[in-house]
C-alpha cells in the first residue's frame, strides 16, 4: 500500500490519476479502519461506478468533465468543467449516476444472495449502495433527483424539502445539513421560477415524450431503490446474531 500510495503521490504530472487515486486510498483508508477493508472497497467501487455513471452520461453528450475526486463520509463527485446547454441533458446526466450505481449494488446483492453467510459483509455493501442511490434520487437539487425532476419543472424541488427533512429528522447528520445549505439557494430558484421567462423557457424546454422517457426511468428507479433498501435491510436485521 505504502508503494502504491507513493507512487500516485510521485506522478504530479499525472493529475487526474492522482486526484482520483489517492483520494480514492485516503478514502479506503478511513472507511477500511471504521469498517473493514473488504466492506470499504466494496463501498468506494459502488461509489466510483456511481460517478463513472455521471462521467460516461456527460462524455456521451459531449460535456468536458474531470475524473471523480473522493472525501469520506462525504462520497464522491465529478467535477463539471462544462455544464449541460438544457435540462434534458442535466437530467440524462443527473441519471447516469443511480442508474449505473444500482445495477453495481444490484451484483453485489446477486453474489452475496447466493453466497450464504460468509458474504455477509457483501450484501451490506449492496445496502450501502442501494439505500445511497435512492437518498440521491430525493427530487431536490442539487442531488441527482433535482436534477432529473426538473424536465418536468423546478419547482418539483419544493417536494423534495419535506423529503429531505424527514430523512434528517429520522437520522440526524451533518452531511444532511450540508446538502439542505447547498440546496437552499436550489429552493429558492424553485420558488421564484416562472416559466415564461426567456432564459427559463429556453432551457427548460422539452418535449412530451422527454418528460414521460425521464418521469418513467425516474418512478422505476425510485421503486426499484425502495424495495431493494426495504429488503436488504430486512435480511441484514434477519442475518444479526
Amino acid at each position: 500500500m505504502i508503494k502504491l500510495l507513493l507512487l500516485l503521490l510521485g506522478g504530479a504530472k499525472f493529475g487526474k490519476l492522482l486526484t482520483t487515486g489517492g483520494t480514492m486510498l485516503i478514502s479506503l483508508v478511513v472507511y477500511g479502519w471504521m469498517f473493514g477493508w473488504r466492506y470499504a472497497a466494496g463501498f468506494i467501487a459502488l461509489l466510483f461506478l456511481h460517478e463513472m455513471g455521471h462521467y460516461l452520461a456527460a462524455r456521451q453528450r459531449g460535456l468536458d468533465v474531470g475524473a471523480p475526486t473522493f472525501i469520506p463520509f462525504l462520497g464522491a463527485w465529478i467535477e463539471m468543467k462544462q455544464l449541460p446547454h438544457n435540462a434534458e441533458t442535466e437530467a440524462w446526466v443527473g441519471l447516469g449516476g443511480p442508474l449505473i450505481g444500482s445495477i453495481g449494488a444490484l451484483a453485489c446483492y446477486l453474489v452475496a444472495a447466493n453466497a450464504g453467510p460468509d458474504m455477509l459483509w457483501l450484501l451490506a455493501v449492496s445496502y450501502a449502495g442501494f439505500f445511497l442511490n435512492l437518498f440521491n434520487l430525493i427530487p431536490i437539487s442539487p442531488l441527482d433527483g433535482g436534477r432529473i425532476t426538473a424536465v418536468l419543472s423546478p419547482r418539483i424541488w419544493l417536494l423534495g424539502a419535506p423529503v429531505l427533512v424527514g430523512v434528517f429528522m429520522l437520522n440526524p447528520s451533518p452531511v444532511l445539513i450540508l446538502v439542505a445549505l447547498m440546496a437552499a439557494p436550489q429552493l429558492m430558484k424553485a420558488w421564484r421560477y416562472r416559466a415564461d421567462d426567456p432564459a427559463n423557457a429556453i432551457y427548460y424546454q422539452t418535449t412530451l415524450q422527454e418528460k414521460i422517457t425521464y418521469s418513467t426511468a425516474y418512478l422505476g428507479l425510485l421503486i426499484f431503490l425502495s424495495v431493494m433498501t426495504h429488503d436488504v435491510h430486512e435480511m441484514l436485521q434477519a442475518a444479526r446474531p
